[in-house]
């Protein structure tokens, strides 16, 4: 019998105990080189970004972090308690700087690494980031959110909402279901908001690209246009048809933003300087 094989590369799955909060991170780590960390957003995993890997694991060795963020609390519930976690896990992991992804909250805590950990950053792909302006699910919260509100709500990350993959809405819905849980999502999202980082993104010095959906709702594209304008050196590149998940959405098309970028790291052709805008995918 024939068994179908995956169209991407298999990472391998460990985990990783941060020595302070006693927390353990997921990991999956795959392929080989210079070290690319992946960074997910507020009800993401690693799961999602697998699609992507294809273009990757030649070019980076990719560790996928996925922390649990909503059982933290706290003060460590905030985006300085994710920030923390995520560079004291990191701080075993790798040796030299990295370039990081992120995805939402995950783009705010790589904006974060690269403002106050410098030296562990190598460069920077922002994804529909926070950290400017985003509409989060804290605007209209259900107070025990049904499965039919999940629906609209994560339904609404995406262009084309058929791209959602399978049981999303499940596991969103049984993960909510715990009152903690819940809590912890609406004040990881308020803390997002009020961690506002437009005075100072212009003493970024790595170099970033944004690769942003067009069609995004929640980070819309005039923040990608402001990012764009206030970072320098900063490269925008526009994936059409596509909304706040483009890893999700459009796999393919973002993996090879991303192997573009590693490639022009490689080879020196990308680093700060004029800002430029590239058209979509």
């Amino acid at each position: 019998m024939m068994v179908n094989q995956p169209d991407h590369p298999i990472p391998v799955t460990a985990s990783a105990r941060d020595r302070v909060t006693g927390m353990d991170i997921r990991i999956d780590r795959v392929g080989s080189g210079e070290p690319l960390v992946i960074l997910n957003g507020l009800l993401g995993i690693n799961a999602h970004w697998f699609g992507c890997l294809g273009p990757l694991a030649p070019r980076a060795e990719c560790l996928l972090l996925q922390p649990p963020i909503l059982e933290m609390r706290g003060k460590g519930c905030s985006v300085d308690g994710v920030l923390h976690l995520v560079v004291s896990v990191l701080e075993t992991l790798i040796d030299r700087p990295a370039v990081f992804v992120g995805n939402s909250l995950g783009g705010h805590i790589a904006l974060r690494m690269a403002l106050e950990y410098p030296e562990m950053v190598r460069g920077l792909v922002l994804i529909g980031s926070s950290g400017l302006f985003e509409r989060t699910f804290d605007n209209d919260w259900e107070h025990n959110p049904s499965r039919e509100w999940l629906q609209r709500k994560i339904g609404g990350l995406f262009h084309d909402p058929t791209r959602m993959m399978p049981g999303m809405v499940d596991m969103a819905h049984e993960e909510l279901s715990r009152r903690t849980a819940a809590r912890a999502l609406v004040r990881l999202g308020k803390s997002a908001k009020r961690d506002h980082l437009g005075e100072r993104l212009h003493t970024i010095r790595h170099p970033v690209m944004l690769l942003w959906g067009k069609q995004d709702i929640v980070t819309p594209p005039e923040v990608a246009q402001d990012f764009h304008g206030l970072i320098p050196g900063s490269r925008l590149h526009w994936i059409d048809r596509c909304g706040h998940a483009p890893q999700i959405e459009r796999p393919q098309e973002v993996g090879e933003g991303i192997a573009s970028f590693l490639d022009d790291l490689a080879s020196g052709a990308v680093g700060a300087g004029a800002s430029r805008a590239q058209g979509a995918a």
